[in-house]
């Protein structure tokens, strides 16, 4: 279909993944089995989280939110993905698209803020030993959380709108798996550069700031383990930190890179692939490298297991 202008327009068309069609039952078997991998993982996390009162600390209570987040986040994309990669119309409504693009950015920055969140409670603990249950108070926990949940909220919601102000005259399709904000503003027929000045300006605020803050929190642990160096501490602080930032390097390398550089200067391929990075890959290894290495998980899933053992020969 092709649209003359936003009010005629009822639906954009996604290309999705450039795959040889040969290759596209194996893609779709790969991204099916990440996605439900994605799901099962961080469902697992929350759910052992709320029934193990031993996870009952704001470390956890911060990771729950991610885990939730990431299943969130993942689901936005990969089902019309998956759906798409069925059909042979790949399409979604006007108000769909829009509507996506608004729980995309969402989830996204959420995650963003989140990952902030949890740097800052890794440093209150390593840092601040003594303090930390009085620092990392569950009223300032509460706080932090909802502060990232109302700011994302409102940022999703201003790029939504500035996006349903364009109109839509020429083609629209767009060669992209999802309704992503750099692929809608080239089908544009109307002026862009509002929306480009704010993508620029928001995301040196909602990405760049974020992670300055976790590279700053987390050289003030390295620092602080460096001047009372002792062998366990110096290895549960590097291991901590090499576990987080390469999820971080991985998140914010990606998206730095997509949404902060002109849309001109990058390739389809290019913008697909590092769009899978961040929507699928990453959901997906998050419940692994923060939780199920984690010792405390594996306690945790130990006790439920056995209580649920324990239930069965009872009953």
């Amino acid at each position: 279909m092709k649209g003359r202008n936003q009010t005629l327009l009822s639906e954009f068309l996604l290309l999705g993944l450039p795959l040889q069609s040969k290759y596209e039952i194996l893609f779709y078997g790969l991204f099916l089995t990440m996605y439900l991998t994605t799901i099962l993982g961080n469902f697992l996390i929350i759910i052992l989280i709320q029934l193990d009162s031993h996870l009952h600390t704001p470390m956890y209570s911060f990771l729950s939110n991610l885990s939730f987040s990431d299943l969130c986040f993942s689901s936005v994309t990969m089902p019309k993905l998956l759906k798409n990669m069925q059909s042979q119309v790949p399409s979604i409504p006007y108000a769909g698209c829009l509507t996506q693009m608004y729980f995309f950015l969402f989830f996204g920055d959420l995650e963003s803020f989140l990952l902030v969140v949890m740097a800052y409670d890794r440093y209150v603990a390593i840092c601040f030993p003594l303090h930390y249950t009085r620092i990392m108070s569950p009223k300032l926990c509460v706080c932090l959380v909802m502060l990232s949940w109302v700011l994302t909220m409102f940022h999703a919601l201003l790029h939504t709108l500035l996006m349903a102000r364009l109109s839509f005259c020429g083609d629209n399709v767009t060669p992209h798996f999802f309704c992503d904000m750099s692929a809608l503003l080239k089908l544009a027929c109307s002026d862009t550069s509002i929306n480009e000045v704010v993508i620029f300006i928001m995301g040196g605020i909602i990405l760049v700031i974020p992670f300055l803050l976790i590279i700053v929190s987390y050289a003030r642990i390295v620092s602080s383990i460096l001047k009372a160096p002792s062998a366990q501490g110096i290895r549960k602080a590097f291991s901590t930190c090499g576990s987080h930032l390469s999820v971080v390097s991985l998140f914010y390398g990606t998206v730095i890179g997509l949404y902060l550089c002109p849309s001109a200067n990058n390739s389809t391929v290019k913008e697909t692939v590092m769009a899978l990075m961040y929507t699928v890959v990453t959901p997906m290894l998050n419940p692994f490298i923060y939780s199920l290495r984690n010792r405390d998980m594996k306690e945790a899933l130990g006790r439920i297991i056995s209580r649920a053992a324990l239930s069965c020969l009872l009953y």
